[in-house]
């Protein structure tokens, strides 16, 4: 596998995700709400202009995805003591019920639907993504972390 078909697969794995989530009751629009909640989650105390020049997205579709996520209780905000016009974003303490309701979802289902329902193929993916997800998957820092930041890679 090259560069470009890993990215692709991540790309397919995407879709496959998006499928997965339940959409009940909170409209369209998802995919920026995902984006920005991945960075926060990576750069805690960020300013929704910092999260917009990280993700390539325009700002007022991250301010939207913020209001979204602040709505739902997955994030904390707090004026900024070095400039107060600016809102700091933070991922909650907690987490929200609708956070709860999205990790609780399976993906069996998604990725059935992506493998034509071929029994044997469904669990040989969901296997790996497993181990891929053990692996690769994006850590939260930890509450104390958040408290006292280091820099990026200093762990």
């Amino acid at each position: 596998m090259d560069g470009v078909e890993l990215f692709l697969l991540g790309r397919t794995l995407m879709k496959i995700g998006e499928e997965a989530l339940p959409t009940e009751g909170i409209g369209g629009g998802h995919r920026p709400v995902l984006v920005v909640s991945s960075d926060i989650l990576e750069h805690p105390g960020s300013t929704v202009g910092e999260i917009a020049a990280r993700t390539g997205l325009p700002q007022s579709a991250v301010s939207t995805a913020v209001a979204r996520l602040k709505a739902a209780g997955s994030i904390i905000t707090a004026v900024d003591p070095r400039d107060r016009r600016r809102s700091l974003v933070h991922p909650a303490d907690h987490v929200s019920p609708r956070v709860a309701e999205v990790r609780a979802t399976p993906i069996d289902t998604a990725v059935a639907a992506a493998l034509a329902s071929d029994p044997a193929a469904v669990r040989e993916v969901l296997d790996a993504l497993d181990t891929l997800a053990r692996h690769l998957r994006p850590r939260a820092p930890r509450v104390a972390d958040r408290a006292n930041p280091t820099p990026h890679g200093e762990h």
